[in-house]
């Protein structure tokens, strides 16, 4: 039998994951506030109930906000969410991504797929990567938010649009043209469909990318950019990454790399940084990362 949502649970470093809080701040949260309060395995190791998860997640989007932990981490979920409105009605969508929305929402994999399929061969993938992967990324996190979607739902989906973002990389004559671009993420770092999504629009401008996966060390992230004669690093990071975990491992980084080979890093992660990073361009959404292939070019005067 399969276990209730009242039954699952998860690992310490599954939640640091998914809510973009550190082991060190649960727990300090639960020796100070008594919350969390996992379970424990037959190892001793921490376990978190998944209402306990979703708790952390309403707790850390109000932080985002300027809500104090200390102020908001005592009330109840209802209070929570009220707080942060998050049972506000989502704005308007499209009809097609309604449609996608509701085929995930029914489970229905083939005719999602199908859906994806068509849409990316009526666009192109340059468009069908800006115009809809992009919009329905955010959609699918807002439901999620909203809880209308579950943890699975929203893998579901992940899986979805990644083999088909493959499926079409894949199928482009690669022109090996400059800049050569490695593509990885930060150790517990393991969302990869942002990254998936900027190889595939870096295709299509031609660029030569080396995709390294995801969780790679700083000093063999350095290691492989000199290896491979990269003229370009690019990260992604999450939503549910730890900012000042980003900020920290990008200065590393930079400090580790020659100047010649320039860092380009993206994603939600990034978007309420208050300070720029030395010699890090953050690159805030799709659009700007198109631009930024042109500029470089014309900067180096690659043909």
């Amino acid at each position: 039998m399969a276990p209730t949502q009242q039954e699952l649970t998860l690992n310490i470093s599954a939640v640091e994951r998914d809510t973009g809080l550190s082991k060190d701040t649960l727990r300090m949260w639960e020796r100070r506030y008594g919350f969390p309060d996992p379970h424990r395995d037959a190892n001793g190791e921490r376990m978190y109930p998944i209402d306990q998860v979703h708790k952390l997640r309403l707790i850390k989007r109000l932080m985002d906000q300027g809500h104090r932990p200390g102020k908001i981490i005592s009330r109840p979920v209802e209070e929570l969410t009220s707080l942060g409105n998050l049972r506000v009605a989502p704005s308007p969508l499209r009809q097609d991504l309604e449609v996608f929305l509701k085929l995930i929402s029914a489970h229905q994999l083939p005719e999602l797929r199908r859906h994806l399929s068509q849409t990316l061969m009526r666009q192109g993938l340059h468009a069908f990567i800006i115009d809809t992967v992009a919009p329905l990324n955010h959609a699918v996190g807002e439901a999620w938010m909203r809880g209308e979607f579950a943890v699975f739902e929203e893998h579901l989906y992940t899986e979805q649009i990644q083999s088909v973002l493959r499926n079409a990389a894949s199928s482009i004559q690669p022109q090996g043209r400059a800049p050569r671009v490695l593509l990885t993420t930060f150790p517990q770092e393991t969302h990869s469909l942002g990254l998936l999504m900027v190889e595939a629009l870096l295709s299509v401008e031609g660029a030569c990318c080396v995709p390294m996966g995801t969780e790679m060390p700083l000093e063999e992230i350095a290691r492989a950019a000199q290896a491979h004669k990269v003229e370009v690093v690019a990260l992604s990071f999450s939503a549910a990454f730890n900012e000042k975990q980003a900020v920290q491992g990008l200065r590393e980084l930079r400090a580790a790399l020659p100047a010649r080979i320039s860092i380009w890093a993206g994603g939600a992660g990034l978007t309420r940084l208050r300070r720029s990073i030395p010699e890090v361009e953050v690159i805030g959404d799709l659009y700007v990362l198109v631009e930024r292939v042109k500029e470089w070019r014309t900067i180096h005067a690659c043909a």
